[in-house]
């Protein structure tokens, strides 16, 4: 359960947060000499199969920072877990079936190093200090919305370069992604949370990855035992076994979906479900589900078919009124990793089952 050039220069994070907050930087994080702000080709980044899909390491044009991307295969599901499983909860039951069409995830979880250029507009501020002029995918992102400045140092001193980014809302992931699909012309979005589950559990069928032996968890993720109360870089503890880290632990990782204890009962028929018939599309602003655990978590929280949710209680620190749409001030356990689907949904399955931020967020202060 959870307990509670010219220039290269490179600040810490948390001295780029609380100097760009007070206006009193230019971002002079990631300036890279000779760089011309460009949508730029990645190699292994495109395929018209499952068969042709690679490894790819993807890149922010017009900075240095890249993440690397993952293929998982498509195959048919069995999320949840049986009564007899360890540890089972009852929202977990009843099984159900659901086919899982391939795509690209991240290997690990979504970084400050990348989270801060879309939040805090640093490819914005570099392309002013350096008179750059914005490419056209440039335009595309800028006009995507970002978030008011955070009232206080995010990371709340647990660690910056090469940390999760946590504390932001399910909205906020959403728009990153959005902004991350403008920049690089790749469509990005957040896992159901079947494909979560599906790229958590890698082909097994054990209530980790790994096995069933929780006494294993310590090298595969942090947990509530070895965290020492604080997240840790990303990629430090072993994969599972199609590459992905972090998967038990570390962050929490937002979904798309409503959470439902009951959900599962309503395709409790036998029959094979695709990925929008299970998605749980929000409804309401609680509760979200946050699926893998974190490092506040017990390693029963940790497990692949474990559910967690959000609650109003993730604001209460939150001094503004209204309360951010932004920000979950409390959510210090919580972030999130992108996927991208092999074959892009259209523009209509997009809208109905809300996979994108809307275009219509405007902030008013």
């Amino acid at each position: 359960m959870c307990r509670n050039s010219a220039f290269r220069v490179v600040p810490t994070g948390r001295i780029v947060q609380a100097c760009v907050a007070m206006g009193l930087v230019t971002a002079l994080w990631l300036l890279i000499p000779g760089s011309a702000a460009k949508a730029q080709s990645v190699p292994d980044a495109e395929a018209t199969s499952e068969s042709e899909m690679k490894p790819y390491k993807e890149v922010i044009s017009g900075t240095d920072v890249t993440f690397d991307m993952v293929p998982i295969k498509g195959g048919i599901l069995v999320m949840g877990s049986p009564d007899s499983a360890p540890s089972h909860k009852d929202d977990e039951t009843p099984q159900i079936k659901v086919r899982i069409e391939p795509f690209w995830m991240g290997k690990c979880e979504v970084t400050w190093d990348e989270y801060d250029i879309w939040s805090f507009g640093l490819d914005i501020q570099r392309r002013k200090l350096l008179k750059i002029a914005p490419t056209e995918r440039d335009k595309l992102a800028d006009a995507i919305t970002r978030p008011t400045k955070p009232y206080t140092d995010m990371t709340f001193g647990m660690g910056h370069d090469g940390y999760p980014a946590v504390c932001m809302t399910q909205l906020a992931a959403k728009m990153y992604c959005k902004w991350l699909s403008a920049k690089t012309g790749r469509y990005y979005r957040l896992p159901t949370e079947a494909e979560w589950e599906w790229a958590c559990r890698a082909g097994t069928d054990t209530a980790y990855s790994f096995g069933d032996d929780p006494a294993d968890l310590d090298q595969y993720g942090w947990y509530f035992d070895n965290s020492e109360d604080k997240y840790h870089p990303v990629g430090k503890k072993k994969p599972n076994p199609w590459g992905l880290y972090d998967m038990h632990g570390n962050v929490s990782e937002w979904v798309l979906d409503q959470y439902d204890p009951e959900h599962y009962k309503k395709f409790a028929d036998g029959k094979v479900h695709t990925i929008y018939e299970v998605l749980n599309v929000p409804k309401t602003l609680y509760p979200r589900v946050v699926r893998g655990g974190s490092w506040d978590d017990d390693p029963e929280g940790c497990r692949s078919a474990a559910r967690h949710h959000s609650t109003p209680e993730w604001k209460m620190q939150d001094p503004q009124i209204p309360q951010s749409i932004w920000y979950h001030t409390d959510a210090w356990h919580v972030g999130f990793r992108v996927v991208r689907p092999l074959n892009p949904p259209s523009e209509e399955i997009r809208e109905k089952y809300e996979l994108d931020a809307p275009d219509d967020v405007k902030n008013e202060d």
